[in-house]
């Protein structure tokens, strides 16, 4: 199974130039991926530099026939011409997996009134893999409070806590037909993203503490690389909007149980398709 990360930052490369369908294509380039995992996706901000299109939830979908595309917005505003269309920014999950459930989680948003900052999001896809279920999850913290990114970490480490709960004890369904649905999760989880935490920051070091109750998270890269610092993943080649330097903020996490099933885990420094670079993971 293949999947790939990435903040697209809405289809626009180093240089500023939107281009969804084109970002797409170099992920495909990267990967045959089985499922792709996507930060900054928008509907409606057309007002965004570059100006992407209309729907690009859409965009994904005819781009990648054959694949689920879930969303998950994060920021919903009204729009700006009094139309009833709503301006909307949050994450997606392609993938051609089957997927049984989706949970849309909101993440912690505590007040701080020094920074600027946005609702965000957990998009979250059980998948049937080859050995069984497997949840996906993708999300993007809070960039500018650390306030915000640290109880969303704390909130992403409670959902794998009550993850392992549901597996130890499910509900049945009310029945076939209506929503009440079997609550049993798989506790075997792969949470992928931009973190807006540098690699070995209080944030990382937070996420990747053991967890009690519950298998915890190892960083990907990491386990493959031990001993190793993983490569620069923002503002790579975007040195305007990153004029303090590059960092390392994007990670694939995964849980304590499948760490062996781990093959590959890398992490593309040649494309400019974004000011973020993509992670490309390859597991059993």
């Amino acid at each position: 199974m293949k999947l790939v990360s990435w903040n697209v930052q809405w289809g626009r490369d180093a240089l500023g130039r939107v281009d969804l369908g084109r970002t797409i294509d170099e992920a495909r380039h990267l990967a045959d991926f089985d499922i792709l995992c996507m930060q900054e996706i928008t509907r409606g901000f057309g007002v965004l530099p570059g100006g992407p299109g209309p729907d690009q939830f859409e965009e994904i979908a005819q781009a990648l026939p054959g694949f689920a595309v879930l969303d998950a917005v994060g920021a919903d505003l009204p729009s700006l011409d009094g139309s009833p269309r709503r301006r909307q920014f949050g994450n997606a999950i392609a993938t051609r997996l089957p997927v049984l459930q989706v949970i849309r989680h909101s993440l912690p948003w505590p007040a701080d009134a020094a920074a600027p900052s946005m609702q965000r999001v957990a998009l979250e896809a059980v998948v049937v893999a080859d050995q069984g279920p497997l949840r996906i999850l993708v999300t993007h913290l809070e960039f500018y409070s650390l306030k915000q990114r640290l109880a969303q970490v704390d909130e992403l480490r409670r959902l794998q806590r009550e993850a392992a709960d549901h597996a130890a004890h499910p509900a049945p369904a009310e029945n076939a037909m209506g929503p009440f649905a079997a609550t049993s999760r798989p506790v075997s989880a792969i949470v992928c993203g931009d973190f807006n935490s540098e690699y070995g920051s209080q944030a990382y070091q937070a996420f990747i503490a053991p967890l009690a109750g519950a298998p915890g998270f190892v960083d990907a890269w990491t386990a493959l690389h031990p001993r190793a610092t993983p490569p620069l993943t923002a503002g790579v080649y975007d040195t305007a909007q990153w004029s303090d330097g590059p960092i390392t903020c994007d990670f694939v996490f995964v849980t304590e149980d499948i760490r062996a099933r781990l093959r590959s885990c890398e992490i593309d420094g040649k494309t400019q398709a974004s000011d973020h670079q993509p992670i490309v993971v390859e597991i059993d």
